[in-house]
């Protein structure tokens, strides 16, 4: 009888994780239902004080009229975040996945003081380094171009830290064979440690790939003419605009948010590699 009672309340236990875990993907999923419904509606049907879980007409003619719109460059700006995310995306995988490799592999004797100012750099806010980072910008003459968008982003110490404490866990073994059979640092860290940790790279890729494309403030500054906007800016524009169109906003919300999507669709095994490795790493 006591086994018996053990599997109900297990049964019944899992049935109520499970339950729980529907409701908060519900709640997680209602903004992105809320926004592919008014993309599709109206501006009467969404001023209307009835409530329609669909649209009572489905009028995609949002869609054609935001790329339409000459008052924001749409295509344009999409165009700037995905080259501007991509970039940086890659710049980061490099440079700061050669920096981590460095720091947990390479020794030499100041490793360790390059590591901790590194890290000290996570400690000072985001507000204290604008400025500079702006003089500089405009300095070089950098001022609504894309090199004054990408460039200051193309290392971070966050994933130079997260690089790091991965590699100083990755089997040594495997590295060991490869300098026997004539491998330097570079040729093991490009032929061997790389492959083998995909997962990892695709999860730091993934993360950096949605704050670059998410970025406001610094395109916000940088961006002065609309041939340098990005997508946060172009919606924005909306907002600041005498007369807000909501269906062409919740349109250009719609496809602002696609990209990440299916990007996140396309790397999830990766993701959930990468989470099971570094798991397993730190154990």
């Amino acid at each position: 009888m006591a086994i018996v009672r053990s599997k109900r309340q297990s049964r019944t236990a899992g049935w109520a994780r499970y339950s729980a875990l529907v409701v908060a993907a519900l709640l997680f999923l209602v903004p992105f239902y809320l926004i592919v419904r008014s993309a599709f509606m109206r501006e009467q049907d969404l001023s209307s004080p009835d409530f329609h879980w669909l649209p009572p007409t489905w009028n995609t003619a949002n869609l054609t009229d935001l790329f339409a719109n000459p008052a924001i460059p749409m295509a344009r700006s999409l165009l700037n975040s995905g080259l501007i995310a991509v970039t940086q995306t890659i710049g980061v995988l490099v440079v700061s996945g050669l920096a981590g490799y460095g720091l947990a592999r390479i020794p030499y004797r100041r490793s360790n003081a390059v590591f901790y100012a590194i890290t000290a750099t996570l400690l000072i806010p985001a507000a204290v380094t604008f400025v500079p980072s702006f003089v500089l910008v405009s300095t070089l003459g950098w001022i609504s171009t894309l090199r004054g968008l990408i460039i200051p982003g193309l290392f971070q110490a966050l994933a130079t830290f997260l690089f790091r404490q991965f590699f100083l866990n990755f089997p040594k073994e495997i590295e060991e064979a490869a300098f026997i059979d004539g491998l330097s640092y570079w040729g093991t860290f490009w032929r061997i440690v790389v492959p083998n940790s995909m997962g990892f790279v695709a999860a730091i890729g993934t993360i950096t790939f949605i704050g670059s494309w998410n970025a406001f403030l610094w395109p916000l500054v940088i961006g002065r003419d609309q041939e340098s906007w990005t997508v946060q800016i172009a919606l924005s524009t909306f907002l600041t605009a005498q007369s807000v169109q909501v269906s062409q906003l919740f349109m250009a919300a719609l496809v602002a948010i696609l990209p990440l999507l299916l990007m996140f669709l396309f790397l999830q095994r990766w993701i959930v590699e990468g989470v099971e490795r570094t798991g397993i790493a730190g154990d």
